[in-house]
């Protein structure tokens, strides 16, 4: 990408979507941010200028919302130009037995990640076929190749996002030049993990081996001009799908157990929509408390 780089990111107000943001800024692109909580934009744009963005603009938009989405990206296009690269991030998560979190939760959990992966792409996709180039880079997780009980919402969401992801990888295989790409990383020190819904009486962490959001926006925009199917950022991946796709009964056994003592935090909470259905500006930033590599 040239000096005049454009891009779009969701989910630019916490977690993997601000540090690809302020990653992007370092390198001198404009950028379009997108979140549902103008207060956490202001900020993650300051960051940004700060960083050396060229230019900066914001919405203030829910990824669910298709026409407000649709509006963003247009007006990106109408404002810069062109449209180089789209990074989603946007996501929520909720943590509970299938059976005991609520329908809107669970449902919603799973349209964010995946009509909201929807909403973004079409008008993506849509700018980059006028120009004849452009990269939608998407976030993915390991949890859209494994699964974990008390996250099935998650699961769900990741699975079906994945199954949509490669769809448009193979419905834009007639453009060269255009590309969508999936970064699909393990444990990250994001606020994700206390800002999700949860009936279990406690929070959840971000499962070891922990990276940097930093990081993992590196492996995002690695992937422009260099895209991937699905690239695996957590150094365990690998090792996990394999006991998921090779030992199932073992795995099934060892799952629960570890994600108890690895994956959750010994807090005590009452039960909680967390940010699933509003934003929690308060909890928004780049990285969480956890250490991370």
């Amino acid at each position: 990408m040239t000096d005049d780089r454009v891009a779009l990111v969701t989910g630019a107000s916490s977690g993997i979507g601000r540090a690809t943001a302020v990653l992007l800024a370092q390198q001198g692109a404009s950028l379009v941010l997108l979140a549902r909580s103008e207060q956490s934009l202001a900020e993650a744009a300051q960051e940004c200028k700060a960083a050396g963005a060229r230019a900066v603009e914001v919405a203030a938009v829910d990824v669910n919302d298709r026409a407000g989405v649709t509006a963003a990206v247009e007006g990106a296009v109408s404002a810069f130009g062109h449209l180089d690269l789209v990074v989603h991030a946007a996501t929520v998560m909720a943590y509970g037995r299938v059976e005991d979190l609520s329908p809107e939760v669970f449902e919603q959990v799973v349209d964010t990640a995946v009509h909201g992966t929807a909403n973004v792409a079409r008008p993506a996709l849509a700018a980059f076929r006028a120009r004849g180039r452009g990269d939608l880079v998407i976030v993915s997780s390991l949890l859209a190749s494994v699964t974990a009980p008390t996250m099935g919402a998650y699961c769900t969401a990741k699975w079906g996002q994945l199954g949509l992801i490669r769809t448009l990888q193979q419905e834009t295989r007639d453009a060269p030049d255009v590309h969508v790409s999936a970064v699909a990383p393990g444990g990250v020190n994001t606020p994700i993990y206390y800002q999700a819904a949860t009936v279990l009486g406690n929070t959840g962490h971000p499962p070891p081996p922990v990276y940097t959001p930093e990081r993992v926006a590196r492996a995002v925009l690695d992937r422009v001009g260099h895209p991937r199917r699905l690239k695996q950022a957590g150094i365990a991946n690998p090792l996990v799908i394999a006991g998921f796709r090779l030992l199932p009964p073992v795995y099934d056994a060892l799952v629960g157990p570890l994600l108890k003592v690895f994956g959750m935090a010994r807090d005590s909470v009452p039960p909680t929509d967390g940010n699933v259905f509003a934003p929690v500006p308060d909890q928004e930033r780049t990285s969480g408390p956890w250490r991370a590599i």
